[in-house]
């Protein structure tokens, strides 16, 4: 059975007439009796008997035209549905973000995507780095935001902006009023950081350890607004992605430019390579290349 047959039977089930089944339909006469002999054939026996005055329906007939309503009516449905997915009236996406990057400018990004699609329901996954990386990965969210994955293999990168992690120390230290600090000079404090697996604190490792340097760690956590809250409170200080600037300055910490090394790091859109993106989450990721840029520190 077609959709076509399917209406033609249901146009003559109604009106017991070819004629004016026809002029609902828009066809001829000859292309209706074909339409109906086609469905006939595919279901092997007739559903209709036709003499110079009338129009019945057999006992098949009969049983097949609540079927037919529901069928036509499900499919008017469904057909319904993606024509409003398609233009963006209707829909979800599922999105996995590294939480610097979810708790600071992604909600900026999401009120302007809501703006755009008001009907378009967004799920955030507020996961480490890692997580976002095997999300993606394995089908869970069709986006992700993230720093760029050691192994691309199978997922698509699209760089967005480069993040350089910034020194963050308390607003009363005599540290607060400078620009900028090095890296020796700041690591002559005590050191709060984000626990591993954290890919903030590996990153960091990799690149002091490739230059000799050594953090003393005193305080640990797994969260970045205990570790902002930790500084903001005088226990010590710490480093971490400018994506957390806004963050820090709302805990009560201060952010400088952190230099010798400059540690960064590319941070991007991820998505399964090859896969179609829903059309839904092709909106999502033009509005995340449109909207979300480096930040930078209020003093630069």
């Amino acid at each position: 059975m077609t959709v076509k047959q399917l209406r033609a039977f249901l146009a003559v089930a109604q009106t017991l007439s070819f004629t004016q089944a026809c002029q609902r339909l828009h066809l001829s006469q000859p292309a209706l009796s074909l339409t109906i002999k086609g469905l006939e054939e595919s279901l092997g026996g007739r559903l209709l008997t036709r003499s110079t005055r009338r129009v019945r329906l057999t006992p098949e007939g009969e049983s097949l035209v609540p079927l037919a309503k529901r069928l036509l009516a499900d499919w008017d449905n469904t057909e319904e549905l993606l024509r409003q997915r398609f233009t963006l009236r209707l829909g979800r996406v599922a999105l996995a973000a590294m939480p610097s990057l979810a708790g600071n400018q992604l909600p900026g990004v999401l009120m302007a995507f809501r703006e755009r699609y008001p009907q378009i329901r967004v799920t955030v996954h507020d996961v480490i780095n890692e997580q976002v990386i095997d999300m993606v990965r394995q089908g869970r969210v069709e986006l992700g935001i993230a720093f760029a994955p050691e192994a691309a293999d199978a997922l698509e990168f699209t760089p967005l902006f480069e993040d350089r992690f910034v020194a963050v120390v308390p607003a009363d230290s005599p540290l607060a009023g400078r620009a900028s600090i090095d890296w020796p000079t700041l690591l002559t404090r005590d050191f709060i950081t984000l626990q591993r697996p954290s890919m903030v604190r590996l990153m960091l490792e990799q690149q002091l350890q490739a230059r000799g340097i050594a953090p003393r760690v005193a305080f640990e956590s797994h969260q970045l607004t205990t570790v902002g809250r930790m500084v903001a409170e005088g226990l010590g200080v710490s480093a971490v992605p400018s994506l957390c600037i806004d963050q820090m300055h709302e805990l009560g910490a201060r952010c400088l430019a952190l230099e010798a090394p400059v540690i960064r790091r590319a941070v991007g859109v991820l998505s399964p390579r090859g896969d179609a993106l829903s059309v839904a989450a092709q909106a999502l990721r033009e509005v995340i290349q449109e909207t979300l840029t480096a930040p930078v520190l209020s003093s630069e």
